[in-house]
């Protein structure tokens, strides 16, 4: 054993000295803390005013005021009765607490929004497997009347079954021009084509077999219909999570002190490839997921990366390619560029060189929702949510070379989002202002957290992030306090997050869900609308959504320099898919538009239309018709809803 050294003992000697030094440096200090003190006492100086003129300041930039933009929940009032089924019998078996999506689709072509909720349902003994329970849907549609009242249609739709769903995505998937759907689960994915006929009530028909679906058993999460091979068709591109089963789950083990078996991080679980599901039309859909660059293996171990829960697709480079983004849980995020091998498909994983992989600190987050967006004129963004105690994530670009800086903290979001745990995440012009804002759906994944951690809580507020306009001095966003967000503030155990315009009234409304218990259906009660356009593309035979295609809209005194664009998909957020429209609020005083529509390639139309749109509040659909640029049909204003929803503030926010 390693014996003590004894303390060194006091030197009488040394102290005195010490003593007497420190008695001659407090006289100096004093002596020269009194001439200080003398100097302050000198009178000053009275000065003359300046005779010269001053000129005035420039004046400064005046940021948007702080406007309300408040929801109001309708979800019963419009009919909507649902409660999420997790399946959870006390193991925490980690499907349990993801949660389910949400899709807005025009099922019935006939204008409007209609609604699509996916389920979870109990587990049985045998992995991704789950017990047949009599009258349990995991799929759940309700129809629109274009007012935002909803009939629940699942029955005798053929969407009806149990299973253990997830996520949702929509998309012309055989060419007919209606909206199919892509119902992911964990367990075997499924499709199921719109047999709709015109004025006849929903019908679906259970292709998942037909057109081959893979039957390995994984966890499906998001999904994206896109022409990834530019043949005219959309293919499917799919996250999966980790691989699991309850046998992994159980040996995985996750705990928390004090509380015992517990929801906890997928690190414990090896990851699982992508899905890439290549439409060969009659020949159904083929894995292509190698072929095409998807699968993405570690180069130590060989094994998958993947931990994906969040797709959104992108132009990101300005090629007329579509790209994918991946948000990838604890694990690098993906940027797949389109290398654009026509009838093929080919894709390449560039998401550490282009800087989305990691957070500003060089490390991985847990990821969940994602969606892109110009934040500023002619500057994507790509915002991810992520856990609990790290902020969400916004990458912006820098050019068009796909390289962009994880600017959160600098552009308001950092600081605003760190408390929460972030699921579903769109970024929309929620109060018609002319550029897009930020929405998150926040909730804890663990009931009892705070018994561990006392600043976290299960039920968490929304919240909606405004954007301060391209002329800001200060932060780009900036959070919204609950008083001046209604319903949305509302602590809920937040997952799916998407945005449709469910009443015809041209602000975008929200449908928001929750584990285990009821979605929120969140009316835009925006008080001034000022100027909106509704643009809705009516696409080539094989995407009739015209999905991939770049939408740019300018002032016709500025026609080569557009203020707003999206690129046309659903696939957003978090297991969710919102309306293909893009809506976006026209500055006060600007009569006329030029909205410009870059074609997907491949589409086997026109490069590009553009038109010009002098009429404000309406829906503009814009269609392709072979080489040759068509004018825009324009649809009225829907009318006022007269269905007995909740009424709206009788005190109308202030305008912007």
């Amino acid at each position: 054993m390693h014996e003590p050294e004894p303390e060194p003992q006091p030197d009488d000697g040394r102290i005195g000295r010490a003593t007497r030094h420190s008695l001659a440096a407090i006289v100096a200090l004093g002596v020269i803390g009194a001439g200080i003190w003398l100097l302050a006492r000198k009178p000053t100086p009275i000065r003359e005013p300046d005779p010269t003129p001053v000129t005035p300041a420039q004046p400064r930039v005046v940021e948007r005021p702080l406007a309300p933009v408040p929801f109001t929940d309708i979800a019963k009032a419009a009919g909507i009765e649902f409660t999420h089924t997790t399946g959870a019998t006390g193991e925490s078996l980690l499907p349990e607490t993801m949660g389910g999506g949400v899709g807005f689709l025009d099922v019935d072509d006939d204008g409007d929004q209609d609604l699509i909720l996916i389920d979870g349902c109990r587990w049985q003994g045998e992995p991704f497997a789950s017990a047949p329970e009599p009258g349990h849907d995991s799929v759940r549609l309700w129809t629109n009347d274009g007012r935002g009242q909803f009939r629940d249609a699942t029955k005798g739709s053929g969407l009806e079954g149990p299973r253990f769903g997830m996520g949702v995505a929509t998309g012309d998937l055989d060419g007919d021009g209606r909206t199919d759907l892509f119902v992911t689960t964990v367990g075997r994915n499924g499709v199921y084509l719109n047999r709709t006929e015109s004025g006849g009530p929903p019908r679906f028909e259970d292709a998942t077999d037909r057109l081959n679906v893979p039957s390995a058993s994984r966890w499906g999460t998001s999904a994206a219909m896109f022409d990834g091979d530019q043949d005219g068709d959309l293919d499917i591109i799919v996250c999966n999570y980790v691989r699991w089963s309850r046998e992994i789950d159980l040996a995985v083990d996750y705990r928390l002190t004090g509380i015992g078996r517990a929801y906890g991080s997928p690190t414990g679980f090896e990851g699982v490839d992508l899905t890439y599901l290549r439409n060969e039309g009659p020949a159904g859909l083929v894995d292509a997921t190698a072929e095409c660059g998807f699968a993405v293996a570690n180069a130590s171990t060989g094994k998958p990366v993947a931990k994906a829960l969040g797709v959104v697709l992108g132009d990101w480079n300005n090629d007329g390619l579509i790209d994918v983004a991946i948000a990838n849980d604890t694990v690098a995020n993906f940027l797949f560029r389109n290398e654009g091998t026509p009838g093929r498909g080919r894709f390449v994983e560039v998401g550490a060189s282009s800087g989305i992989a990691f957070d500003r600190n060089g490390s991985a987050t847990g990821a969940m929702g994602i969606d892109t967006a110009w934040l500023r004129p002619n500057q994507w963004a790509i915002a991810i949510g992520n856990f609990a105690n790290e902020m969400s994530s916004l990458y912006v670009a820098r050019g068009s070379t796909m390289s962009f800086s994880d600017d959160a903290i600098i552009e308001g979001l950092g600081p605003a989002s760190r408390a929460f745990l972030t699921f579903g995440l769109v970024m929309a012009d929620m109060d018609l202002d002319g550029d897009a804002d930020l929405v998150q759906a926040n909730g804890h994944i663990e009931e009892r957290i705070a018994r561990v951690q006392p600043s976290q809580s299960w039920r968490q507020r929304g919240q909606l992030l405004l954007n301060a306009g391209p002329s800001a001095t200060g932060p780009l966003l900036r959070d919204m306090p609950a008083s001046m967000i209604g319903d949305l503030a509302r602590p809920v155990v937040g997952r799916g997050l998407a945005t449709a315009d469910i009443d015809g009234d041209g602000d975008l409304d929200l449908a928001l869900t929750q584990v285990g218990g009821a979605p929120m259906l969140l009316r835009n009660d925006l008080s001034a609308h000022g100027q909106w356009l509704r643009i809705v593309l009516k696409g080539p035979a094989g995407n009739p959504q015209g999905i991939g295609a770049l939408v740019t809209v300018a002032s016709a005194a500025a026609p080569n320099t557009p203020t707003a664009a999206t690129i046309v998909s659903s696939a957003r957020s978090y297991l969710s898919a919102c309306d293909t429209a893009f809506t976006i609020g026209i500055p006060a005083g600007q009569t006329n538009s030029i909205v410009t529509v870059r074609w997907p390639a491949g589409s086997g139309v026109a490069e590009e239309t553009r038109v010009v749109v002098d009429e404000i509040g309406k829906t503009i659909v814009i269609r392709a018709q072979g080489h040759a640029p068509q004018p825009p049909s324009i649809a009225p204003r829907s009318a006022p809803s007269t269905v007995p929803l909740p009424s709206r503030s009788a005190e109308p926010p202030p305008p912007h």
